[in-house]
């Protein structure tokens, strides 16, 4: 057993000390190239909740999605590596995990809403969401007016739950998507609320999308208040992948298509038109 033996120190390396430990009781953040304010030296730090997919989700023990794959972009252009941090939603769209230095950066289809600017300062958006019904096979439960007396799957701390909660909906709440779905698999809950992008990949399941509900939402990634650095690298970034058709490969590798254009949008029915 190993015991730490006290050392008399001289008084001029005694003080410097207690000067880095008082300097060190701050913000624990280390300066990456470029002044961008970093929670760890070299490493860029994302807290995400999956699953999400395709946003975030597990595949060969490791997260990745369109999130993951887009950080992963500022990473790079920061010159850094990127590491993810598995968290509860409710501590990142609080700003919490943020606020603790517990990351650098939150990204977790997290919609842009007024009540979480004034927690988290948000990049521009990167992508377009609505709301979407997940039901079973062959359900009538398909518009907010057959959804009356049905019980619903909501996750907690979201859009899908606030909009549920505003449309006077019986909701029952859950941490994450893949509790939603064993919800409704087991029978609990008659029907799941969230994002429509996060529901196609469980249509093969038995179940469909049975309505869409156009929210105007939009996701953004989120820094800690204040973090203008960072922030404008995220921006930069996205600027970046959307010139030189970054954004558009990793958009069709996980969602499938290729993102719409307001020309391709003018001529295409929209996903409520079925």
């Amino acid at each position: 057993m190993r015991t730490r033996t006290l050392v008399a120190l001289p008084a001029a390396v005694t003080a410097a000390l207690l000067l880095a430990a008082c300097g060190g009781s701050g913000d624990d953040t280390a300066a990456s190239e470029g002044g961008v304010q970093l929670v760890t030296d070299g490493t860029l730090t994302v807290c995400t909740n999956p699953p999400y997919e395709p946003f975030e989700y597990e595949e060969d023990g490791e997260v990745v999605g369109l999130d993951i794959a887009i950080v992963n972009e500022v990473a790079t252009d920061l010159g850094v590596t990127l590491t993810t941090k598995v968290t509860p939603f409710e501590g990142i769209q609080s700003g919490a995990d943020l606020n603790t230095n517990n990351c650098d950066i939150v990204a977790s289809g997290i919609t842009i809403t007024p009540e979480r600017q004034e927690k988290i300062d948000f990049s521009d958006p990167y992508f377009d969401a609505d709301q979407g019904l997940l039901v079973p096979e062959g359900s009538d439960l398909d518009s907010v007016e057959a959804l009356e007396g049905a019980t619903i799957g909501v996750q907690q701390a979201t859009t899908g739950e606030t909009w549920a909660t505003d449309n006077g909906l019986q909701t029952v709440q859950f941490e994450d998507l893949g509790l939603q779905i064993q919800a409704l698999k087991t029978g609990q809950v008659d029907a799941v609320v969230n994002d429509i992008a996060v529901l196609g990949p469980y249509v093969s399941e038995g179940f469909e999308v049975s309505a869409n509900f156009s929210t105007g939402e939009q996701y953004g990634l989120g820094v800690k208040q204040g973090n203008t650095a960072l922030l404008d690298q995220v921006n930069a970034t996205l600027e970046r992948i959307r010139e030189d058709g970054t954004y558009d490969d990793l958009y069709t590798q996980y969602i499938g298509t290729a993102p719409m254009t307001s020309e391709t949008a003018s001529a295409s029915p929209s996903p409520s038109d079925g």
